[in-house]
């Protein structure tokens, strides 16, 4: 199946995608993932993607297109696939459909994160990182042992940048603007479910049973 998944910065995608790529053995696509794949490569576009960051543009959705149709053509994808992070914008949600169309493909499914942001900024302004291993924490939820160390590696506990609460409400703004108009024009090509994104480990079985009920019937 190819997959979509859409929600607010803080609202459990990546970590419910990690647990679908484990059990279907399929990838999860992230675009920033590409982009450094390509420039750690030297490829061509690798070459053009580092010149324009290291401009300080914004990477044009064509390179990223193209970036996105290299990416699905090779062999760990013919399975299926998961869109994390991807498309951001109705521009490249329609962009995305004429890729499918030149490859006689389309998205079986978009599920939809849904949480209120204040429940997004409480989970992200709570949140811990191990410089040294990279574990996540919430104070809330899942502190560590010892305050500001890692349970797993000792390792020193911070705050990122983009957890401060200033910051998680800029992009929350962005959020709005420019991804959550894509929740109508999926519902609209009637392939959207919405989840209740406050229940991670139910919003992870409910995409579950839906790919696993789409899998026997194909």
């Amino acid at each position: 199946m190819r997959i979509i998944l859409l929600g607010p910065p803080g609202g459990g995608k990546g970590t419910v995608a990690k647990k679908l790529q484990e059990d279907f053995k399929i990838p999860v696509i992230s675009t920033g993932e590409i982009l450094r794949g390509e420039m750690a490569k030297g490829t061509q576009l690798g070459k053009e993607v580092k010149g324009i960051i290291a401009r300080g543009e914004l990477v044009p959705d064509e390179i990223i297109l193209k970036l996105i149709r290299k990416r699905i053509e090779e062999e760990d994808c013919q399975k299926g696939y998961i869109f994390d992070g991807f498309p951001r914008n109705l521009e490249q949600a329609k962009s995305l459909d004429r890729l499918y169309r030149q490859m006689d493909q389309d998205i079986d499914q978009v599920f939809y994160f849904e949480i209120p942001f204040e429940q997004v900024i409480e989970r992200l302004s709570k949140r811990r990182v191990c410089r040294k291993c990279g574990a996540n924490f919430n104070l809330s939820f899942n502190p560590p042992k010892k305050e500001n160390v890692c349970d797993f590696c000792g390792g020193e506990l911070y705050q990122r940048v983009d957890d401060k609460e200033e910051t998680i409400k800029n992009r929350l703004m962005v959020f709005e603007k420019q991804t959550l108009p894509l929740k109508d024009y999926y519902q609209k090509k009637k392939i959207l479910t919405t989840l209740d994104a406050r229940l991670s480990k139910k919003a992870y079985l409910k995409i579950k049973d839906i790919i696993q009920k789409a899998r026997v019937e194909n």
